[in-house]
């Protein structure tokens, strides 16, 4: 990896931090590219000052023109990029019941068209160059039924559809994807990250974080260790931690029984949340 350039979206915290600290330390010059862009500087500082190359550059991903000039003013300076971390990513918790159209737009204007922007700015470069890799951030819940997410799971299953696509047409470019799907792991977006919400009562987040480690989630910088393995493999679907996949694999063999188990699951979920559910 020594040599390549890596550009980060949602590189300012969680999974996009734990990349860039892990390819920072591989001599890959890495591009942190946040709307965050006080913690993206801290980060790139923190980087630089145990030998890498870091840069951070301010990037909303739901505006495709600041997607297109910080990724060209990248190649004018670095001459390339060799993998492109589509990872910027929120949520917005609560039953579909309680959704408002802005909540569907919220996610889908960063969680898919996002990843768009990053697709139609970096994928003709990489075409051009012969070369490079595209790793798409999904999530387990683009592979699972998701009770309490639904704009979430709708955006992470587009993302595993839109990466198994490009992959196929990509190859005769040089040009390889991933689609990777986390698990739990212990990051902001286990309640739905700094820009999203959660449709429930103040005081919801520490009930939504008990819940959630009861899954014992990942240390961040471990999963990325275990997540980069799987990239220089060239996986077309990356599940960490590796349990998972047992429940991908459960969901595939027979749907209808993975419905009735994750229903299940989901009831002990929505009862726990009842206290916190608005009028």
């Amino acid at each position: 990896m020594a040599d390549k350039v890596a550009f980060i979206t949602g590189g300012a915290s969680g999974i996009g931090a734990a990349f860039a600290r892990q390819l920072g330390s591989r001599g890959v010059e890495v591009v942190l590219a946040d709307r965050q862009i006080g913690l993206a500087e801290e980060i790139a500082t923190a980087i630089r000052q145990g030998g890498g190359q870091a840069t951070a550059v301010e990037l909303d991903v739901r505006d495709a023109s600041q997607f297109e000039r910080v990724v060209d003013d990248t190649v004018a300076r670095a001459g390339r990029i060799d993998y492109l971390f589509n990872n910027a990513g929120i949520g917005v918790g609560g039953a579909i019941l309680g959704y408002t159209l802005p909540d569907w737009y919220d996610v889908f204007d960063v969680n898919l068209r996002g990843v768009a922007h990053g697709i139609q700015s970096v994928y003709p470069i990489m075409c051009r160059q012969g070369s490079g890799h595209i790793i798409n951030t999904a999530s387990v819940a683009g592979l699972l039924p998701t009770g309490e997410a639904a704009s979430y799971a709708a955006t992470k299953h587009a993302v595993v559809g839109l990466s198994k696509t490009l992959r196929i047409e990509a190859k005769e470019h040089g040009v390889k994807v991933s689609a990777l799907c986390p698990g739990a792991i212990r990051t902001p977006i286990l309640t739905t990250g700094k820009y999203g919400r959660l449709n429930l009562k103040e005081g919801a987040e520490t009930k939504v974080m008990e819940l959630w480690e009861k899954l014992r989630p990942m240390n961040v910088d471990v999963f990325a260790g275990k997540a980069l393995r799987e990239i220089e493999r060239n996986k077309p679907i990356i599940i960490v931690p590796s349990f998972w996949k047992a429940l991908w694999w459960f969901e595939r063999f027979s749907p209808s029984l993975s419905l009735w188990f994750w229903g299940k699951l989901y009831g002990h979920f929505r009862d726990e949340l009842e206290p916190y559910r608005l009028p």
